[in-house]
């Protein structure tokens, strides 16, 4: 799949309920609305599916440094990881929106060094990360850095 194959701008989003309810109130307000999330900022991710070629769109809890984001690929805790994550290790080009901005990205899985050292900010934002790698177990919750493209000229 070349990129300028990929329809970046007519991403699937999720299912009907509560996650759909989220990214179509994110993106129709341009982030005013779903930028914050129970407190916490999310970013909407979208992957290429590995599947079917289309491009799909979820929302996700981050936390940031040095200028990258940051998600874990927890699943609720499910035994497998969830599709965007094995969506993002066979094509690692991604676009973010991040409450009004829209930025393209390459994904990474952090190393184990700064998986320790990311994990503890990412579970200090949201606790429940902790319930979900007990439930994983022996899943290791994979923790993914998205390093931003430099910014194109006007």
């Amino acid at each position: 799949m070349h990129a300028l194959d990929v329809d970046w701008d007519h991403p699937v989003d999720p299912c009907p309920g509560p996650r759909l309810d989220h990214v179509r109130a994110y993106v129709t307000s341009a982030g005013a609305d779903g930028h914050l999330w129970h407190g916490v900022p999310t970013l909407l991710l979208t992957t290429l599916d590995r599947t079917t070629g289309r491009t799909a769109r979820t929302p996700l809890i981050y936390g940031e440094d040095a200028g990258r984001h940051i998600v874990l690929a927890a699943g609720y805790g499910a035994p497998e990881h969830p599709g965007w994550y094995r969506n993002l290790t066979a094509y690692p080009e991604v676009r973010l929106q991040v409450g009004s901005a829209a930025l393209k990205a390459t994904a990474r899985t952090a190393g184990p060094a700064e998986r320790e050292v990311y994990w503890e900010l990412m579970t200090a934002l949201w606790p429940p990360f902790e319930d979900d790698q007990a439930a994983a177990r022996p899943r290791e919750i994979p923790l993914v850095i998205l390093e931003h493209w430099p910014s194109e000229p006007q």
